[in-house]
């Protein structure tokens, strides 16, 4: 029968050497991708380390905020004196002293604010206010994060929405809730939550307000998704989406009922559906109806790009039980503009606005930083990633040798040993053994293929290699970015579930407009930056028009050319908070924000990113960064790099106390900031500097040349004698000294 045929004419012994030299190969190949993947792996590492800065986290439940592929959602608050004239909170200059939000900003409520009133939620979404007199009540949906399901929220305000109170859930059944329209009707309070995952529309009324609903009615036995009802011209209309049809397009279709009461009976529409058209159309509602200067207008939702895009507003010119006919009119809403670092920068999908009793407009508004299904597209975009430093490194075996062939020789149909009459008969040219041994052979050819194409010893073959590492580090670095760095937005760090704003203030000249126009483009996406305010020194300065930014920029030109400038008192400035920041500072803006949170806890003091430690012994000597780690603490930060209270700082910098030091300062052209740091140290005995260290900082002046302090040795030896001068003046600051690592956060190491 031949079953001890050897193919190939190979004997036993040649089998043993083919297989020692296999294993031989094998372990090197090992050793080269185990090489490779360290290094690469190492570099990413490093990469994450330095770019993805430790995050607090923003609830103190761990079981609240996860990454969620439907989003981020969040709340936030408008005024205005119309429907269209809406601005959010933080642009009304709200101040609330007692949760440190100088002033309140948007968002006011988050997943975080729920979960730490003990309702574990990934996100909060579709809010509907209802008004008391002056007590606001707010309902939403929340997505527990424990069942995935969502479930509708309340939340109370007494100060027109800029603070609120979490009371719990109102409504929780075994299926998905959200779009919880509450509406009043004979004196009660109804609520009409989607409930499309049921396959029913209900109506809840109120038994004991707001938490405590009883089931009244199904109102209709289909699947609606984002209904309403609305009483106009002497009828209820019920509006409402059905996704559930055959050739119903999604997020494009909307239908109409009407009837003598709420709880009806409904009568459809004559023309329904009144659309089943493209979804960046505006067909579902996109929140409660509005009635302005006698007109009725409709809040639709654009899905065009992502699900809840955009808010779209239409008038309703003709709605009858035969008729309905609409016209898009300008929302009037300014567009977020600082992309994923701004909390609706990606999308907002739901509106609810109404006149309070003091004739001023509210909204309330959801948002997202993050498109639809981002953290999924962000895992294949990683996955992709890491496949492609694989591909790039087996590349790179091949060309320098280390990998000899691309497919294992022993997976090889002809290099199996001994096979059997049976199988060599099996085994004919037009079956896909046959192929695969000729793929096998094609794949392994390829090695020394290359090899010859590629030199790996000449300036190209050197050139090729070095571009596919090169490649290779940039795509380890998005693989990692992509699945382990987040969604790449910046965002602030709540202070007692509350946000604020920053004014940021730089000062600068003619000379180093190029780096101003980078730090104002840069600078200006971060979340909590209100304004930048450029203190211009000396020469002509710039139109705004030449700055790239997404905050407003105002130019303080200044008639005479002094450091001293930096600390004027600016009765423009809207925020209490203000970050000084030298124009040749570039950072990233998780270590702005990160600072911002740590001054918001400490508002007396100087925050910045810069220490230095002034000790003895006599006479004093100014030194860098390093000497203050060395002795393990500091007692001064540098204000070209920190945050301070406005109303604290600038008029203890222009007191009379402070007028000798100013002038040693103008003297000097020199010591502005060392000036600051004695008088917070000689208005207090207790500590007045804090420290946030950045995960990364550059000097963009070493790329201008603009530089100011070009000999750092003089620059240094001007600060010594300062150090002398202000001592003398205002005592001693060798007496104080703040420790490195000695907050819980960390971020002081």
């Amino acid at each position: 029968m031949g079953s001890g045929t050897i193919v190939g004419g190979a004997s036993p012994s040649g089998i043993g050497r083919w297989r020692r030299w296999w294993r031989c190969e094998l372990s090197s190949t090992f050793l080269y991708f185990s090489a490779s993947f360290l290094i690469l792996g190492s570099i990413a590492t490093l990469y994450f380390w330095i770019i993805f800065a430790p995050h607090i986290r923003t609830s103190l439940s761990p079981l609240a905020c996860r990454e969620d592929n439907e989003g981020s959602w969040a709340i936030g608050v408008f005024y205005g004196d119309s429907p269209f004239s809406l601005k959010p909170i933080e642009n009304v200059n709200v101040w609330r002293d007692d949760t440190a939000a100088w002033p309140v900003a948007n968002p006011v409520i988050t997943c975080a604010s729920i979960s730490d009133a003990g309702f574990p939620s990934n996100f909060v979404a579709d809010p509907f206010l209802y008004v008391q007199g002056d007590t606001l009540y707010l309902f939403f949906e929340t997505k527990n994060s424990i069942t995935m399901q969502g479930d509708i929220g309340v939340a109370r305000s007494t100060d027109n929405g800029a603070t609120w109170q979490q009371l719990g859930i109102a409504l929780d059944e075994d299926w998905h809730l959200s779009y919880p329209y509450v509406f009043d009707y004979n004196g009660q309070i109804y609520m009409m939550p989607e409930g499309s995952s049921k396959g029913e529309l209900r109506l809840y009324r109120a038994v004991s307000f707001p938490l405590k609903w009883k089931l009244e009615k199904i109102i209709m036995k289909k699947p609606l998704v984002d209904s309403f009802i609305i009483n106009h011209n002497g009828k209820y209309w019920l509006l409402g989406s059905d996704h559930s049809g055959i050739g119903t397009k999604k997020n494009g279709q909307l239908e109409i009922w009407y009837s003598s009461s709420p709880l009806g009976p409904w009568k459809a529409h004559k023309n329904n559906p009144i659309y089943n058209t493209d979804k960046s159309m505006g067909a579902r509602n996109g929140g409660r109806p509005f009635v302005h200067s006698g007109n009725l207008y409709r809040v639709g939702q654009d899905c065009g790009d992502t699900y809840g895009k955009q808010l779209r507003i239409f008038k309703v010119e003709v709605l009858t039980k035969d008729e309905f006919r609409e016209v898009e009119v300008p929302m009037g809403l300014e567009e977020p503009k600082k992309g994923q670092n701004s909390w609706n920068g990606a999308r907002y999908h739901h509106l609810d606005v109404q006149q309070l009793n003091s004739g001023q407009w509210i909204g309330i508004m959801d948002g997202d930083r993050v498109p639809s299904g981002d953290s999924i597209r962000r895992f294949i975009v990683g996955c992709a990633s890491f496949l492609g430093v694989f591909v790039l490194v087996l590349l790179m075996g091949m060309l320098i040798g280390a990998v000899k062939c691309i497919v294992p020789l022993i997976w090889c149909p002809h290099n199996r040993g001994k096979r059997s009459d049976a199988f060599l008969d099996w085994e004919r040219p037009n079956l896909f053994s046959s192929k695969l041994r000729q793929l096998c052979s094609r794949l392994n050819r390829a090695c020394s293929s290359l090899r010859g194409i590629v030199k790996k010893n000449t300036c190209v073959g050197n050139l090729v290699l070095s571009f596919i590492f090169s490649v290779g580090v940039v795509l380890m670095c998005s693989g990692v970015g992509n699945i382990y760095g987040g969604n790449g937005a910046y965002e602030p760090y709540p202070l007692n579930g509350h946000y604020s704003q920053f004014t940021m203030l730089t000062m600068t000249y003619d000379a180093r407009l190029w780096n101003l126009k980078m730090y104002v483009k840069h600078y200006s996406r971060c979340s909590s930056v209100r304004e930048i305010v450029v203190v211009w020194n000396k020469g002509k300065p710039p139109g705004l028009s030449e700055f790239d930014s997404a905050v407003p920029v105002r130019i303080r030109v200044e008639e005479k050319n002094s450091l001293n400038n930096r600390f004027k008192i600016d009765p423009m400035i809207k925020t209490r908070a203000v970050l000084e920041l030298d124009d040749d500072i570039l950072m990233a803006c998780d270590d702005v924000e990160r600072g911002f949170r740590v001054w918001r806890a400490h508002p007396d003091r100087i925050v910045g990113f810069y220490p230095r430690l002034v000790n003895g012994p006599e006479p004093l000597k100014y030194r860098g960064e390093k000497h203050a780690r060395r002795h393990n603490g500091y007692n001064v930060i540098l204000t070209g790099a920190a945050f301070m209270d406005s109303r604290a700082a600038f008029p203890r910098y222009w007191s009379n106390k402070a007028k000798a030091g100013r002038e040693v300062v103008d003297n000097n052209f020199n010591c502005e900031d060392v000036l600051l740091n004695y008088l917070y140290a000689n208005s207090s005995s207790l500590e007045t500097v804090e420290y946030v260290r950045p995960a990364w900082a550059i000097d963009t002046s070493k790329f201008s040349g603009v530089a100011i302090s070009k000999n750092t040795d003089e620059h240094y030896q001007i600060r010594s004698n300062c150090l002398t001068k202000f001592a003398e003046i205002y005592g001693s600051l060798t007496n104080r000294k703040s420790e490195f690592n000695g907050r819980k956060d960390g971020w002081d190491v």
